[in-house]
């Protein structure tokens, strides 16, 4: 999970812990990559565009992909609409608010590709 709002990060992974996913938490891009540098294990990030730090979500999402091509990708916003042209191929979109049930569904799917 990276998202720099506590409260939205606080929610979202709680409720994707009582789903039974296992969270990392992140509030920027740097953070996000020294997670997944550390952690083989991530197969899924779930990331705000929106962040202070070096990159925000659609750069972070490249890098991933670049980097991590086997990791998948959930990007969301709630103050931009992004087409799938602008996110590395295979991403996932949302706009905010979410709901919590229909990103859940959304991992489990991606996760069985």
């Amino acid at each position: 999970m990276v998202e720099d709002e506590p409260l939205i990060l606080l929610d979202i992974v709680d409720q994707l812990q009582a789903e039974g996913f296992q969270t990392y938490e992140a509030t920027n891009a740097d953070a996000a990559i020294a997670l997944l540098e550390a952690h083989a294990d991530i197969r899924l990030i779930f990331t705000d565009i929106d962040m202070p730090g070096s990159m925000d979500g659609l750069k972070l999402a490249a890098a991933v992909r670049d980097r991590w091509p086997p990791v998948k990708i959930i990007v969301t916003s709630g103050r931009h609409v992004v087409s799938e042209a602008d996110m590395p191929e295979g991403t996932v979109f949302f706009t905010k608010p979410y709901d919590h049930a229909t990103i859940a569904q959304s991992m489990r799917e991606l996760l069985k590709r």
